[in-house]
């Protein structure tokens, strides 16, 4: 029960680190770079399976990428850029805050769900899929919308 009940209150944040991280973002010019940079950073936490109590099947892996995957469409979705004076930013969204308090929420009751008949290690590590497929996949579509814009912005 500590484990769920500290792992929720890190989710959350997290969570709260990212809307605050997104909203600062917002302010300056994007990039390539600062597309690309999160998902590789996030990448080191693979390590953690390295541990044999974090390791998860690899059908277990598949289903949480492709949850991953599919949550990752919301903020695609809510995820657009703007151009002013010449740059390219992220536009602020609304929603964004509230899609990833949802994604917590369903976090936290998925977590309970699961967590009686999933260890806590290998809950741990579907859930680092989990985020890993929806980081990747956001910040790919994130990165071909910026050089769209960025081709386009050179063409005229």
């Amino acid at each position: 029960m500590f484990w769920l009940i500290a792992s929720t209150v890190v989710g959350a944040m997290m969570a709260t680190g990212m809307i605050f991280i997104r909203m600062r973002a917002a302010k300056r010019p994007a990039s390539i770079r600062k597309i690309i940079l999160p998902p590789l950073f996030m990448s080191t936490g693979a390590l953690m399976f390295v541990h044999p109590l974090f390791r998860v099947e690899w059908l277990q892996v598949l289903e949480a990428m492709s949850v991953g995957v599919l949550f990752s469409f919301f903020l695609i979705k809510t995820s657009n850029f703007v151009v002013r004076s010449g740059n390219i930013y992220l536009q602020p969204s609304k929603a964004f805050i509230f899609i990833l308090i949802g994604l917590l929420v369903f976090r936290i009751i998925f977590k309970l769900i699961i967590g009686q008949n999933v260890s806590f290690g290998e809950t741990s590590g579907m859930f680092f899929l989990l985020a890993f497929g929806m980081i990747v996949s956001w910040r790919i579509a994130m990165l071909l919308k910026y050089l769209k814009i960025e081709r386009e912005l050179q063409e005229s």
